[in-house]
């Protein structure tokens, strides 16, 4: 990746929807430059594809919470599978340090986020988990 792929994802992150020839004429580049970057950026694994990001007032009403979950050894995959069956969990990651995995989950309300919470408790292999709930965004500069 060079210069001009930065600048292409870069222009992309903010407006997934801006059309080849406007990143041409932005970048002041040939917009069959553009489209080939674009290609390759594509069939390389660079831009997975093109999505939309909800903005705050689309996101009113809807409880996040971070919760890190610490399980026993051997246990991972059958806690992933079951992970995938609950719709209010939006991303598991994997961590290093004391905790094994780092959930995003989103709900309607505390309810409903203790329900999530008791049933993730549950499962056979989690030892222990702490949860956070968001309370604002201060910065977002996810892609």
């Amino acid at each position: 990746m060079d210069e001009l792929d930065r600048n292409i994802l870069g222009l992309l992150g903010a407006d997934a929807r801006m059309s080849v020839a406007t990143l041409a004429r932005r970048l002041k580049v040939a917009r069959s430059t553009i489209q080939a970057r674009l290609e390759r950026l594509e069939t390389t694994g660079v831009i997975a594809g093109y999505t939309l990001k909800l903005g705050e007032s689309a996101k009113q009403g809807r409880l996040r919470a971070s919760v890190l979950l610490s399980i026993e050894p051997r246990a991972q995959a059958g806690i992933l599978q079951r992970l995938k069956s609950i719709s209010e969990v939006e991303k598991v990651f994997t961590t290093s340090g004391r905790f094994d995995l780092l959930m995003q989950i989103a709900c309607a309300n505390t309810q409903v986020l203790d329900q999530v919470l008791d049933q993730i408790g549950q499962m056979t292999g989690v030892k222990s988990s702490e949860s956070l709930i968001h309370l604002s965004t201060r910065i977002d500069r996810a892609v």
